[in-house]
């Protein structure tokens, strides 16, 4: 049985010192970092599966330095604040973020959220080479996750929305709730009042909408969900 390790990153001794003992306790591998530079050396000295992060930091904060993570595909991210605003929300979901929990938070809430997410990144390591899917002179690439526009421009997506966008292509023409969505993306539930689903489709439409040859491909289906309306190639 894999043993996965995960990495918190924040600078608030208690805290830290809590999310050790929590995590220790669910039977994972738990490193500790307090600032950006410490979490490079972590990242450098172990395989690290998941990182759970405060957005307030010394030097670097929690949002710049997140977009040295979320490239990794492997690599799951959480942030854990006592930001609660919806622009740092967003924010951290359009970086690449996985999840979004504000202090203070539910122990076990916490655990179910990192549990789900390093499932999903575990199924993802096992999946054996995924074939390219091509639609509307794009191209879908699952093995490095990475999207290439007609021009050939090559875009590296977050997991998130590699995962959302397959799942739309998949199911081209078909309504998918919100609630699908979420469950593919990050394993968990839709809650109330949250936006990761339509955050994530705002930013695959941005990737389109550069290009001006590209058609409207992710219809809104008001009270349902989205729709997949592009061509298969």
């Amino acid at each position: 049985m894999q043993t996965y390790q995960i990495l918190v990153v924040e600078d608030e001794d208690v805290t830290r010192f809590n999310l050790r003992n929590l995590f220790e306790a669910e039977g994972y591998t738990v490193f500790e970092a307090v600032d950006g530079d410490s979490m490079a050396e972590q990242l450098k000295l172990n395989t690290i599966n998941l990182v759970i992060m405060d957005i307030n930091l010394p030097g670097k904060n929690g949002l710049l330095l997140a977009r040295q993570l979320t490239a990794n595909k492997d690599l799951g991210l959480i942030f854990l604040t006592g930001r609660d605003s919806d622009i740092d929300k967003i924010l951290g979901l359009e970086i690449g973020a996985d999840d979004y929990l504000t202090k203070p938070f539910n122990p076990r809430e916490l655990t179910i959220r990192a549990r789900n997410i390093l499932s999903r990144i575990g199924q993802t390591s096992a999946e054996p080479e995924q074939s390219i899917i091509s639609f509307n002179q794009w191209t879908l690439d699952g093995n490095s996750r990475q999207m290439t526009s007609p021009e050939g421009e090559v875009i590296a997506i977050p997991r998130g929305e590699y995962r959302a966008l397959s799942l739309l292509i998949k199911n081209a023409g078909k309504i998918i709730s919100r609630q699908e969505l979420i469950k593919e993306m990050t394993g968990r539930d839709l809650r109330s009042n949250d936006r990761t689903v339509d955050v994530t489709i705002r930013r695959l439409r941005k990737h389109f909408e550069l290009n001006q040859n590209t058609p409207e491909l992710i219809n809104t289906i008001h009270g349902e969900g989205y729709r997949f309306v592009g061509t298969l190639d």
